[in-house]
């Protein structure tokens, strides 16, 4: 038995319990019993069936798609957990959804955002632990502890493996250069910037490519890939302006809509995701490689048990 296992306690959703049982794996626990079930109107009916007083408990629960479903078991299951009396609940959510509304760009808009971390902090949990927010001023809406856990090195230790030459990294646009300052720092590259305009959601019109591009080796990174059109047309334009390879990477595969046709028809040679949202059966296609986050979650979870710091995992 690991000496987590008695005052650590991990559960987990219906978004991604593969991704919760390798994290368990990881750390040498078991995962909590519970069961997620929804009554006859489509209410979500949480259970949970073991013990958790005085525990230190980690729910993992990224609000992927169907969001709606996937946020309202994550908030049940944190009720849930509070009235059984655990000690400390944290809120594992690999990918925050609904977080690409974290401001207002025009008269009557939402703030969703901050909406849901209110939800969150009210239904009980203590600490977030995420990956990769839309924004990073996202941390600041919740009046609670956020570790905000990059994905980029787990990105840069695959392309480091893979060995590549004339490397440059761009973003799809001017948003993700502080991601791709980080990612082209570890894997000693170059950066370039794909200057566009949204007329609207889910648009994407290339306006101009900033950098070097011509005979070069590109990585394209992106917090998300939804629906695949920014980063497909991009990889056209930097295509048409004389791109060698083009290879792309993103931390939540979202791929909604045309996304997988979208990548399959593109000029990318390789998509390179993470497991922070599961990935279903149709999306698996041969262009796609999927990373592994467990390890990276699964120190966090030990460090925030152990009231250990969590950034020290990303000292270079």
């Amino acid at each position: 038995m690991s000496v987590y296992s008695r005052k650590l306690k991990i559960f987990s959703g219906n978004a991604n319990p593969q991704l919760a049982q390798e994290i368990c794996d990881y750390l040498g626990v078991e995962l909590g019993e519970a069961k997620i079930s929804q009554f006859s109107d489509g209410e979500t009916s949480v259970a949970i069936n073991e013990s958790v007083r005085g525990a230190d408990v980690f729910v993992i629960q990224p609000t992927s798609y169907p969001a709606n479903e996937n946020l309202m078991e994550l908030l049940i299951m944190i009720d849930a957990l509070r009235r059984a009396s655990a000690r400390r609940i944290s809120a594992v959510i690999p990918y925050y959804g609904y977080a690409r509304q974290e401001r207002k760009s025009k008269a009557r808009d939402p703030i969703t955002a901050k909406l849901v971390a209110n939800l969150i902090t009210q239904a009980g949990a203590r600490r977030v632990v995420t990956m990769d927010l839309h924004t990073h001023a996202i941390q600041g809406f919740f009046d609670i502890p956020v570790d905000h856990l990059p994905g980029v090195p787990i990105l840069a230790e695959y392309y480091q493996q893979k060995n590549l030459k004339d490397v440059v990294v761009v973003s799809p646009d001017l948003g993700g250069l502080t991601r791709v300052r980080d990612l082209a720092e570890l894997i000693n590259a170059s950066i370039a910037i794909i200057d566009k305009r949204r007329p609207a959601p889910n648009v994407a019109e290339i306006m101009n490519i900033i950098g070097d591009i011509k005979d070069k080796t590109v990585i394209m990174t992106d917090d998300i890939i939804d629906t695949a059109g920014t980063i497909t047309q991009g990889a056209m334009a930097l295509k048409e302006r004389g791109a060698k390879e083009i290879y792309a990477c993103c931390t939540h595969p979202v791929l909604s809509g045309p996304a997988i046709q979208r990548l399959e028809d593109s000029f990318i040679k390789e998509v390179v995701v993470s497991n922070s949202i599961r990935l279903e059966d149709e999306k698996k296609i041969g262009k796609i490689k999927s990373l592994s986050v467990a390890p990276i979650l699964g120190e966090a979870i030990i460090r925030i048990h152990q009231d250990l710091s969590v950034s020290k995992l990303f000292d270079r």
